[in-house]
């Protein structure tokens, strides 16, 4: 019981007696107190929640808030799975991780493909808008050597027959982890493997999200759908669970041309295709695994592509706990790779070049536990006990000071510790929006123009920004965000229609000139001239916490300002999505984060055949403009120029005067570093982005202990509290164990 302690003989001696007076109550939680203030020179901190033996070892700490639903690449869309997921799985290509802006590079392709362009035809044309382009083919050729992880999947025995891909139910039902395999194997990455994946957005059983925008463009895609639906009903059983062998049916938008080389063909010209080469719905996945996941009753055991990703990449995932932890390490079979040697401007300066030209990934381990709550991540965070964090709005006024102007900086405490902190604006928004369907709301006459304007003005989001975000956020001047293409800053970019510029900076127009919109729409003083009834507006939103409660309070105070009665439709996720599929909603709250930094991915939600009503797109306000869909259909495909500058500054004026949105804003994202950290840049776009960075185990180590040292007075005047207690026992019970043979003998006999 006392055996870590030996190394202090008088503690153990006292305690080994201690143990044997046998006292009512002397309850064992005082013993582990008098435990701990006799380990106390053990040197280790007592809080530290890790095992004893990973002091030393290069080990990355961090958290995730929710179990990932998905790390299946064909159906995962969710920032928090691509933590894990980007790590793991290569895509062809992947973001530099520090230039600015956004730039694609290599990462399992030997380049990043150009397009060749074809007219109806089949004939080989030129991009020079003289014949219009039928077809875009690109050639991606693979790197060589490339292997995957071990899998049990890859394991054979010595006549070259797989081990595990016809257990049976009796051996599947004695099977529990992937651990449990005892044999691995692996092979080289082909071009076939990235072919399979592409048709697995087509399989009828994963239900990929972006099965609908792929099969507008990879040709044969959206028939190819139907085929492998037909050829899984045809299946014997139930169709849920058979292998469903895709390699049986081709698929003319995505063929191997070779080993190391595979063809994806698109209808038309879309030049954003190189984008998502570089997110995980386009890496690679073997036949193997699919063959070995889709045994009958491997799903029962969460044996699957969800719980088991296989992939290339430097990291696997070893441990899939969701209610507790998840943990990835180093790929033995890692093909390698180097930190760049070059970045953007400043970066030399802050140290981000130090690790040129060395070999990736640094980290060896990364554990991620499970934290629901923000007040114990961030106390983990500042014991040093995780490598990062991202800051609540309960911790934000202990990590930040800002000045008189607005500057932003850490506070001293945050200082001291040597923690750094990154800003960056998000490649996204969130916005409200009002249904252009909606009799009141919606319309394109000046009448419903002008509403929509004087509401614009009176949200007030700089003061939403500063109340609910801790001041984390910049009030947006239209659908793009900072570092997409397409966004002017400055004088040139702001909304004319809400703000006026004074003094150098953007100011909102006030509550008068908006009230003489409101007027001149027929509302003056809040109230509908047509009908003198008083104007009441719906906001359907899925709030439920105190602080939504605050924050709905909020709207009605801005709306108040122009004598608007706006009543607040709560209901859950699931009504509120009813609502707005059937057009139902009046005024509603959205956001979007960029799949990839281009300004289609913000104006097609705009665009009016992409409607969530009448196409269940994800126009959420049901936009429709003629003017602005023609524009979006010249600006789409085009190449970044000045021409489409010019397109783009005229589709902002255009959804502005409409103003369908009430622009919202672009939320700024605070991160935390510990000192032992290094290589952190933010970058808003790559998702593979663990392999860069680097942690000094030593200097983690010398600071846990620093920061958290025992308060052992407590603890002292407790232990002598017990001794007072315990020592006059001890004393009876020794004096007992003497005197009971004489009294023994004395009755003898």
């Amino acid at each position: 019981m006392f055996k870590n302690i030996a190394v202090y003989p008088w503690a153990s001696k006292l305690l080994e007696l201690i143990s044997r007076v046998n006292l009512a109550f002397f309850k064992p939680g005082w013993l582990l107190l008098l435990l701990m203030l006799l380990s106390a020179c053990d040197g280790r901190p007592w809080n530290n929640p890790y095992p004893r033996g990973e002091d030393d070892l290069n080990i990355m700490y961090s958290s995730f808030s929710e179990r990932p639903k998905h790390l299946d690449p064909a159906q995962s869309y969710s920032a928090m799975e691509y933590q894990f997921i980007g790590q793991i799985y290569e895509p062809p290509l992947q973001y530099h991780y520090l230039k600015r802006p956004y730039s694609l590079i290599p990462l399992t392709a030997e380049e990043v493909p150009r397009p060749r362009f074809y007219d109806a035809a089949g004939n080989q044309i030129a991009d020079d808008g003289a014949i219009e382009v039928a077809f875009s083919v690109y050639d991606i050729h693979i790197k060589p050597g490339i292997k995957y992880q071990p899998h049990p999947a890859f394991a054979k025995d010595k006549q070259g027959n797989f081990l595990y891909h016809n257990l049976g139910r009796d051996k599947i039902d004695s099977l529990f982890t992937l651990a449990d395999f005892t044999q691995s194997g692996t092979r080289e990455l082909v071009a076939e493997d990235y072919v399979y994946q592409i048709k697995r957005l087509a399989h009828p059983r994963l239900f990929s999200p972006i099965l609908g925008v792929m099969s507008e463009y990879i040709v044969g895609l959206a028939e190819y759908s139907k085929t492998l639906e037909k050829a899984n009903r045809s299946l014997s059983g139930d169709g849920t669970t058979r292998y469903l062998d895709l390699n049986r049916y081709p698929l003319k938008g995505a063929e191997v041309i070779d080993r190391y080389t595979y063809r994806i063909t698109v209808k038309g010209k879309y030049p954003q295709l190189v984008y998502w080469l570089a997110m995980p719905f386009f890496s690679p996945v073997p036949v193997e695994a699919d063959i070995f996941y889709s045994q009958p009753g491997m799903a029962e055991k969460n044996l699957t592509f969800d719980w088991y990703p296989v992939g290339t990449g430097p990291y696997q995932l070893t441990v899939n706990d969701p209610n507790r932890k998840m943990e990835l390490v180093r790929n033995p079979n890692f093909h390698g790779e180097t930190y760049p040697s070059e970045g953007g401007d400043g970066d030399a300066s802050l140290g981000l070049l130090k690790d040129a030209g060395k070999a990736l990934p640094f980290i060896d381990r990364v554990v991620y536990s499970l934290e629901k709550e923000n007040i114990p991540l961030w106390n983990k965070f500042l014991q040093g006990y995780y490598d990062t964090s991202g800051i609540s709005s309960d911790s934000f006024d202990q990590a930040i000071s800002i000045g008189s102007r607005g500057d932003i900086a850490l506070t001293e405490d945050m200082k001291e510790k040597g923690i750094r902190l990154q800003t960056a604006v998000n490649a996204s928004i969130y916005y409200m929006g009002f249904n252009m369907m909606d009799p009141v709301t919606g319309g394109y006459g000046e009448r419903q123009r002008k509403l929509r304007q004087a509401i614009s003005i009176a949200l007030d989001y700089e003061e939403y920004i500063s109340i609910f975000a801790n001041g984390r956020g910049i009030a947006a001047q239209g659908a793009i965000p900072p570092g997409i293409f397409g966004y002017i800053p400055g004088q040139a970019g702001i909304n004319t229609y809400v703000y006026n510029w004074i003094n150098g900076r953007a100011v909102r127009k006030s509550i008068a000139e908006a009230r003489k919109l409101l007027a001149e729409a027929g509302y003056e003083n809040g109230v509908d001239q047509k009908t003198g009834k008083p104007l009441v507006l719906h906001f359907d939103v899925t709030a439920g916490g105190p602080d939504d409660k605050a924050r709905m309070d909020w709207y009605r105070k801005q709306f108040q300002k122009l004598d608007i009665q706006l009543l607040v439709r709560n209901t859950d996720y699931n009504r509120f999505r009813d609502k707005m599929r059937n057009g139902n909603a009046q005024i509603f709250m959205w956001g979007w984060n960029a799949d990839y930094p281009d300004p289609e991915n913000f104006f097609f939600l705009l665009y009016g055949p992409n409607g969530k009503v009448k196409y269940f797109g994800e126009n959420a306000a049901n936009y429709d403009s003629a003017e602005f869909n023609q524009l979006f259909e010249k600006m789409k495909n085009m190449e970044n120029s000045e021409q489409r500058l010019l397109i783009i500054e005229e589709m902002n004026e255009i959804a502005r005067r409409d103003s369908p949105w009430i622009w919202g804003f672009h939320p700024k994202s605070f991160s935390l570093y510990h000192s032992w950290y290094y290589n952190a840049k933010r970058n808003l776009m790559a998702n593979n982005t663990l392999k860069y960075k680097r942690i000094d185990p030593e200097l983690r180590k010398e600071r846990r202990a620093q920061w958290n040292q025992p308060v052992l007075w407590p603890l002292a005047i407790l232990a002598l509290f017990l001794l007072a207690v315990i020592v006059p026992a001890v004393m009876t019970y020794i004096r007992r164990e003497h005197q009971a043979p004489k009294i023994r003998r004395a009755i003898s006999p």
